[in-house]
């Protein structure tokens, strides 16, 4: 497997950290909004890494860590989604 530390840190580089602070002066619509946006082109690259390699020939190793990383973004999209909820579930038990 010929792996190249230049893709490597530059895959690193573009990953944004869990920990990021949000920037100031953005509403929890616009990062939703955002976040969807990263969403789908996450699933884009992977579909377009899918089509290069099996029409043009292109590196099998791009198509399987465009998997992962649209795995990954398919499993963190569905945590939020049961936390939110799972959260509408709490707030209806309130007692008013």
């Amino acid at each position: 497997m010929d792996v190249k530390f230049t893709h490597a840190v530059q895959n690193y580089a573009k990953a944004r950290p869990a920990t990021e602070a949000v920037p100031s002066g953005q509403s929890a619509g616009e990062l939703a909004g955002d976040l969807a946006g990263d969403f789908a082109a996450s699933l884009n690259a992977t579909d377009k890494a899918a089509q290069d390699t099996l029409v043009k020939g292109a590196d099998p190793h791009t198509l399987v860590e465009a998997l992962a990383q649209t795995q990954l973004a398919v499993e963190t999209a569905v945590t939020v989604r049961d936390k939110v909820v799972e959260a509408y579930q709490e707030i209806l038990r309130m007692p008013v």
